[in-house]
């Protein structure tokens, strides 16, 4: 259990890490100048660390030591990459108390929710770990008579990974494991927002891994990314960011055509039946859309609920918002709603819920930027949404969330697919025939029924549209971070037929 004096302990531990980029194996410092960003506790506005801004120099370096060490990593058999792979995951376990408390600090989460989620990103190595000696390709056989026909899976080779700020070491983790595993190295980009425990995770596990499999690189996305994208010896690109982000990336990695992997933005709705149960749709809203302060791609972020049921829902929601303890996580165990991630991230929300509001919406809950110190914003419930509109239709990334009706159930689906985004949904219904009907129309890459926000490291999490393409997590990450060659060997005349 994380406690104020876990907190204060990590703070002092961060004040003795060397927070700069880890690359071949060593924390070295920039080559590009003496620019620096002040990391800061989003709770209440100090500065925890200052970390280099680094650049095309760093990068290099990186991209150059992961190409020396990539063909003797992809020679390691799968057992001995799941050995190391393991190791990490041991490390992680040993740690959860120490990392997640940095990841609190860093990123302003609540104490019971990090501590649910270091323990994820563990899993995902562990199952990587497994998936990859168990990697499957059709049957060696003659497909053409006369000719054995087999598929050799080898890694893409040096893959850039750019992780964000709502969750450093999952995010970072969810990358790590799949490319690793699949015997590619790596260059990855932490925000330069939520750094630390990217940092910290890099120097626990310096000698675990071999030099140049995993580095480093801390700076602006613009920047650093940016230099990933275009380094012609980077093979592939992963990225996990905003919809806006991933246009970027990809635009620069079309000149060398390299392989992309973009998990984007999401618009989730939460589609509520006349015959839902309310109580449990209403405490899933709670938990899936206010989660980290809302700033999650896949948050129960806009309800879209039948007439009939429209006002108890909104009554029920509404109460259940306002009840949420927000403060500072170094206050305890108590607090459910921390701070947004940053003064600017939080003044964008407050902007569009403001015109929102202007456009007629009405904020039954939350909606005003309180007076404290701490970039706070309050779980915020807006009804008298207009379809089509900026808030029923643009991201939020915030703790809003907004509701609509609908009548019938074609509606309800029109409603839910008119967004650009194509990442996750929920429908709510007693009716399985129902449930399985919206479902199949629903144009989104998780849907869950009775359920929203619900992981494992087993299923692929995807999404459609603007929401990006490839997957993370599930053995489907693996076919993603891998190429297939087609070898065809001739298996000769024999002699009798020669003559």
């Amino acid at each position: 259990m994380l406690t104020s004096d876990t907190l204060t302990a990590a703070r002092d531990r961060i004040k003795t890490m060397r927070v700069t980029h880890f690359i071949d194996g060593a924390f070295v410092e920039s080559e590009s100048g003496c620019d620096t960003t002040d990391i800061v506790n989003p709770a209440d506005e100090s500065v925890l660390a200052t970390a280099p801004r680094g650049g095309r120099e760093e990068v290099g370096r990186a991209v150059d030591a992961a190409r020396r060490a990539r063909r003797r990593w992809a020679k390691t058999t799968p057992g001995e990459r799941a050995a190391v792979l393991l190791h990490i995951a041991d490390v992680i376990d040993a740690n959860v108390e120490l990392l997640a408390a940095v990841e609190s600090l860093n990123v302003g989460k609540p104490l019971a929710a990090v501590m649910e989620e270091i323990p994820v990103a563990s899993d995902c190595l562990r199952f990587m770990a497994g998936a990859v000696r168990t990697a499957q390709a059709p049957a060696t056989a003659e497909y053409v008579s006369g000719h054995l026909s087999t598929i050799r899976r080898e890694p893409v080779g040096v893959v850039g990974a750019v992780v964000p700020w709502n969750y450093p070491l999952m995010m970072a983790a969810w990358k790590i494991a799949p490319i690793l595993a699949a015997g590619n190295t790596l260059v990855l980009k932490p925000s330069e927002l939520t750094p630390l425990s990217m940092v910290l995770l890099a120097e626990l596990v310096s000698d675990v891994l071999p030099e140049g499999v995993l580095n480093v690189v801390l700076g602006p996305g613009r920047v650093v990314g940016d230099a990933l994208g275009r380094h012609p010896g980077i093979d592939m690109i992963a990225l996990t960011g905003s919809t806006r982000a991933g246009q970027e990336v990809a635009a620069g990695a079309s000149g060398t055509v390299k392989r992309l992997h973009l998990e984007l933005g999401g618009k989730a709705p939460v589609v509520v039946f006349d015959d839902a149960d309310l109580e449990a749709a209403v405490e899933a809203v709670v938990a899936a859309g206010f989660v980290n302060a809302g700033q999650e791609c896949g948050a129960a972020t806009r309800v879209l609920v039948h007439r009939d049921v429209h006002d108890e829902l909104v009554e029920r929601l509404s109460r259940a918002a306002a009840a949420l303890i927000m403060g500072d996580p170094a206050d305890g165990s108590s607090i459910e709603l921390g701070p947004m991630v940053s003064g600017a991230q939080r003044a964008r929300v407050a902007a569009m819920v403001e015109r929102a509001i202007v456009a007629g919406a009405v904020a039954v809950a939350g909606g005003a930027v309180p007076e404290c110190r701490g970039f706070f914003y309050p779980a915020t419930v807006l009804t008298g949404i207009e379809a089509g509109s900026e808030m029923a239709r643009e991201e939020v990334f915030g703790p809003v969330v907004t509701v609509e009706t609908f009548e019938t159930e074609s509606e309800a689906i029109a409603k839910a697919n008119d967004v650009v985004y194509g990442l996750a949904g929920s429908v709510w219904t007693r009716d399985h025939g129902r449930a399985l009907r919206v479902v199949d129309q629903l144009d989104f890459g998780s849907v869950w029924t009775n359920a929203h926000l619900i992981f494992s490291s087993e299923m692929p999490w995807v999404g459609f549209s603007q929401s990006g393409y490839g997957r993370d997590n599930s053995t489907y990450a693996l076919d993603d971070y891998t190429r297939t060659k087609h070898i065809t060997m001739s298996m000769g005349m024999p002699a009798d037929q020669a003559r």
